[in-house]
């Protein structure tokens, strides 16, 4: 196998395709690496950790076909110490040498045959739905952004730590909870699994996916019988789906709440970055007074201090304070996309429920804290 092209080509590759790679070569070496195959004037560069795979394809100056894993850390931190400029790669079975200008180096190679085996994308189909779908850039990108951020990362509950993706009123919802708080977002008109059909992607897999987006146009998405495929210019994402049952977060939404807090997103979010720096850790809660005109947010740290800040808003029910983790609030109110936000409560010990006055399509639910 030899190939030469521009240092910056084939570092981006070997980046985005080592994503995919993690700390699980000590029980298969192989998982260490990158699978390079030139195949013409083409290079594939994919990285695997068995539940997540990521190949990129991109051209480059081929003069001789093959196949070779090299340790992904090792070449990449090589590339990206190169000039800037050709590089050429050249390999056997045993080792790969690599050169720019007056650099040569040489790699031992890992065993290509024990790398996992990289599916292509129309072997996806056939499992939960036939085929591929085309997904709107913009409206998965957002839905990500939204739900991600509450799946659980917590290995030791496999379940919380995806993102449901079912059939809601002929549309797309995609769920996600860590059991502290519960996104929901829903694409109306997004056809793409069977009615009635569900499956559960690893989040960790999505949100690779959400760092690909900004610069592609389209996504074309197929699933199999045990995985997801997702196809982006140049990039192709396989992860394996989680098997199990996820919650019944239905029954987490109460039909109506009683008070409504409806506030400029902007200026709540400042205030919160600002009072929450007296927070001794993540844990410390954010109280919020409710009352008619303005909500006051408030930290009381007792080795450190204390800071409120009054913002207006417009409140319609009883007065009360509620507090929350800092954290999960502000990810909250981020993941909102208009002007202003609502926080709806019954009472300062049931959940509560934050989304963009105006869109019905987003709603985050979070527990609140017990404060005294």
């Amino acid at each position: 196998m030899k190939f030469s092209c521009e240092r910056d080509v084939l570092l981006e590759a070997l980046t985005v395709a080592s994503r995919a790679v993690t700390g699980r070569g000590g029980s298969l070496p192989v998982l260490s690496g990158v699978r390079l195959e030139v195949s013409e004037d083409n290079l594939y560069v994919a990285g695997s950790d068995l539940d997540l795979t990521i190949r990129v394809r991109t051209e480059v100056k081929g003069d001789g076909d093959g196949v070779c894993v090299l340790p992904a850390r090792t070449v990449t931190e090589i590339t990206r110490a190169l000039e800037p400029g050709a590089v050429t790669i050249e390999s056997d079975d045993d080792e790969a040498r690599l050169s720019s200008g007056r650099y040569q180096s040489s790699l031992r190679a890992l065993p290509a045959a024990d790398f996992p085996r990289v599916p292509a994308l129309a072997e996806a189909g056939g499992g939960v739905n036939e085929g591929t779908v085309s997904l709107d850039v913009g409206d998965i990108g957002q839905a990500l952004r939204q739900v991600v951020r509450a799946a659980s990362s917590d290995d030791a509950r496999p379940i919380l730590t995806g993102v449901l993706m079912a059939t809601e009123e002929g549309g797309l919802r995609l769920v996600a909870t860590d059991s502290y708080r519960l996104a929901i977002r829903d694409l109306p008109g997004r056809s793409v699994l069977a009615e009635g059909q569900q499956v559960l992607i690893p989040s960790k897999a999505l949100a690779e996916l959400q760092r690909l987006l900004p610069s592609v146009s389209e996504v074309r998405l197929a699933f199999g019988e045990h995985d997801a495929t997702f196809d982006l210019a140049g990039v192709r994402l396989t992860t394996r789906l989680i098997e199990g049952e996820f919650p019944n977060y239905r029954q987490l939404v109460p039909a109506s709440y009683p008070n409504r807090l409806v506030v400029d997103r902007d200026e709540i979010q400042g205030a919160l970055r600002r009072v929450r720096l007296l927070a001794r850790d993540a844990t410390t809660p954010i109280r919020l007074a409710l009352r008619p005109e303005t909500v006051e947010l408030s930290v009381v740290t007792s080795d450190v201090g204390q800071a409120s800040e009054d913002v207006d808003a417009k409140y319609d029910g009883s007065e009360m304070t509620v507090a929350f983790n800092p954290g999960y609030l502000v990810d909250g109110i981020e993941a909102t996309s208009t002007d202003e936000v609502s926080i709806e409560t019954i009472d300062a010990l049931r959940p509560a429920i934050i989304r963009g006055t105006g869109s019905e399509e987003f709603l985050y639910l979070l527990m609140p804290v017990r404060v005294s």
